[in-house]
């Protein structure tokens, strides 16, 4: 049975299962793109996977075979968001007080920066996010870099001595996970509360800036 018609099988006459189950090396195809490089923000484009999984009638496949072990943990987390999507649940409190919620998203276009002190990439990142939101902060653009440090002594001591002129959040309701970030850096581009663009891992600043130029 070709892997097609497998899929096919199981998609139409099996329940969906809640679990993910391996899929057998002689069924995977000859090119796939990695799941998990993708949720990384490192996509490495078609070639042969080194291993699969279905889960809930979708097949996912790896470049690596370590890569399945991280996978089964929490398929969820690699499930790509569709978008445009609203956003879910948002509840946090800025360095500057401000309370980060539904309404404040209403009729702005905010990009979601989440980062940690520790990300290096993050760090690097940054200035370029700078770029682009004193480019387009007159016409009402904001960043709002969500910190998922564990500490909010460790987000505060590092504030204290570090450039930071947006706000910022420690991602104290775990908001992440409910974004499927398996990896930082991440941004989110929000248009009036919904998500509209998602960049990971080593994004380029003009494709960004081109998503917020398209949103305003």
């Amino acid at each position: 049975m070709n892997i097609a018609l497998a899929l096919f099988v199981i998609t139409a006459f099996s329940p969906i299962q809640d679990k993910p189950i391996a899929i057998s090396k002689k069924d995977l195809p000859k090119e796939a793109e990695c799941s998990v490089c993708i949720a990384n923000g490192s996509p490495m484009g078609m070639e042969k996977p080194a291993a699969g999984a279905m889960y809930k009638g979708k097949p996912y496949y790896f470049c690596n075979p370590k890569e399945v072990g991280e996978f089964m943990k929490n398929p969820e987390m690699y499930i790509p968001l569709e978008l445009p999507m609203a956003l879910p649940e948002f509840n946090l409190k800025d360095t500057n007080g401000k309370v980060w919620n539904a309404d404040a998203f209403k009729g702005k276009l905010v990009m979601l920066d989440y980062w940690a002190t520790w990300c290096k990439p993050c760090l690097v990142l940054k200035p370029k996010i700078d770029k682009i939101l004193e480019a387009h902060k007159a016409e009402g653009f904001e960043v709002l870099s969500v910190s998922i440090d564990e500490k909010q002594a460790t987000l505060d001591k590092f504030l204290a001595k570090a450039k930071w002129d947006n706000p910022v959040a420690l991602d104290t309701n775990k908001t992440w996970a409910n974004l499927h970030i398996v990896s930082i850096p991440a941004l989110f581009l929000v248009k009036d509360g919904r998500i509209v663009a998602i960049f990971r891992g080593n994004a380029d600043p003009k494709a960004i800036e081109a998503a917020v130029k398209a949103n305003k």
